[in-house]
């Protein structure tokens, strides 16, 4: 696999070591004619290969028969297991932190591949049934760059796109490397981040997100569920011989991880962002919307009203959806039990977080966990 992806699931992997299975490591960026020999020569018991079009087709071709599962792909490939991140969910959970903002212009870019059409297909779902106008461009000229190395300029469609959007505007860029390249045409332009256009990307890489000017807000993967559980499906595999299902692993996203590119201080209404600033920093501590008006000195029906005009909510169900986001991520990213999590998103009660994370997310929160991990 690439550098990239190594880097993602080598933390999962290396509990599977300890227990004595050994991994040796090539690069998927080699030819064809230099893995074949290479792998002939280690005859391992198993392969983990990330899919790359064309490659991993060549890869294939070779007839390792041994128990093979690819990564980053939800194809069902003949006597293969594929495991991949949900990318219809990877947009949903784009556009909900979208919906929390606002925005009465959103857009998505794109690079044509199939996962860029699943997660701007799950982005476009989130609004369909609004009236609020939605573009979508595809940016072409990445096919032949590695991940991290994405330094085009962008094409001159790109910045009539981009100039003709109505403004301000949230913008869903596929995956990070597209929202740096989004974050820079931007600048180009001389268009404000993020109060012109707000940017969200996929992945959540720190070395692409962290040095991004300005930090680029992304949809977060939780890459080592994703990891353990490639690791312990290939151990079941090389166990029983082969594989029992062709169905792919899907691993859901956990929640959109808020930089500079994309927060709700772009909010363009003063009170409104007084009023989100506040909600956002108090999510864990037990506060009320009649308390929030009386220490910003808001009265509470000018509140309601300008919450349900920009957000379509009230501000006692935004308090909600901002501690189930926080209540996703901890479901996702730890192992905490449910009452703790419980505390530390605010709801300072399991049976009351159940009620309202059911009734936001249409799941209980064990079964939400199940679900992201989507155990074997």
């Amino acid at each position: 696999m690439s550098e990239v992806f190594l880097r993602r699931l080598t933390p999962s992997l290396t509990p599977f070591a300890r227990r004595m299975q050994d991994y040796r490591v090539l690069s998927i960026h080699r030819s064809i004619d230099e893995l074949a020999p290479m792998l002939r020569e280690l005859q391992p018991s198993g392969l983990i290969t990330e899919w790359l079009p064309k490659k991993t087709n060549q890869l294939l071709k070779l007839k390792i028969e041994v128990p093979t599962v690819v990564v980053a792909t939800d194809q069902i490939i003949p006597n293969t297991l594929s495991a991949d991140v949900d990318d219809w969910a990877v947009g949903r959970e784009a556009a909900e932190t979208f919906s929390c903002t606002g925005f009465k212009s959103l857009a998505c870019l794109g690079n044509g591949t199939c996962y860029s059409d699943q997660r701007i297909e799950g982005f476009n779902r989130k609004f369909s049934e609004r009236n609020i106008p939605f573009s979508v461009h595809i940016e072409s000229g990445f096919e032949d760059t590695r991940y991290s190395e994405s330094f085009h300029r962008p094409s001159v469609e790109m910045k009539k796109w981009l100039e003709g959007l109505p403004k301000p505007v949230g913008i869903f860029a596929v995956h990070d490397p597209l929202g740096r390249f989004l974050c820079n045409a931007c600048t180009q332009l001389g268009l404000e981040i993020p109060t012109e256009v707000s940017v969200i990307g996929a992945n959540n890489d720190p070395l692409v997100c962290d040095l991004t000017y300005p930090m680029l807000s992304s949809v977060s993967i939780p890459w080592d569920t994703l990891g353990e559980q490639v690791a312990t499906a290939m151990q079941k595999m090389i166990t029983r011989g082969g594989i029992r299902t062709e169905k792919p692993i899907l691993v859901q996203p956990s929640g959109v991880i808020l930089r500079h590119s994309a927060n709700h201080l772009a909010i363009e209404d003063p009170l409104l962002r007084r009023a989100m600033s506040y909600l956002s920093e108090r999510m864990q501590t037990s506060t009320s919307i009649g308390i929030l008006c009386k220490e910003l000195s808001i009265p509470r029906r000018t509140l309601e009203r300008k919450f349900k005009e920009h957000f379509q909510c009230t501000p006692w169900e935004m308090l909600s959806q901002l501690r189930v986001k926080k209540a996703k991520q901890l479901l996702a990213e730890t192992n905490h039990p449910i009452s703790m999590i419980s505390e530390l998103a605010g709801f300072n009660d399991a049976e009351r977080m159940a009620v309202v994370f059911k009734r936001i997310t249409g799941n209980a929160p064990s079964s939400f966990r199940k679900i992201l991990r989507n155990q074997i």
